[in-house]
């Protein structure tokens, strides 16, 4: 079986921080530089991530502010 590519690696780590607690609504995740750094990927690699994760209702983008987690609960 295939390895995951890294975004949904990415995606899947951030959804885990999220549902431990660990990431709480309101907080604000790192900087897409930050992430890059963080996990050697591209910022392509976040993004797509941080595109799946909005589209889920996990975070939500605020211009010129950055991304946040929201209030919704991961039942």
């Amino acid at each position: 079986m295939p390895a995951k590519p890294k975004w949904a690696q990415l995606a899947d780590l951030i959804r885990e921080q999220i549902a431990s607690g660990e990431l709480a609504a309101g907080d604000k995740l790192p900087s897409t530089a930050q992430l890059c750094s963080q996990h050697g990927v591209s910022a392509g690699v976040v993004n797509h991530a941080m595109i799946v994760l909005k589209t889920e209702g996990l975070v939500e983008g605020v211009h010129g502010l950055g991304v946040f987690v929201t209030e919704r609960s991961m039942d």
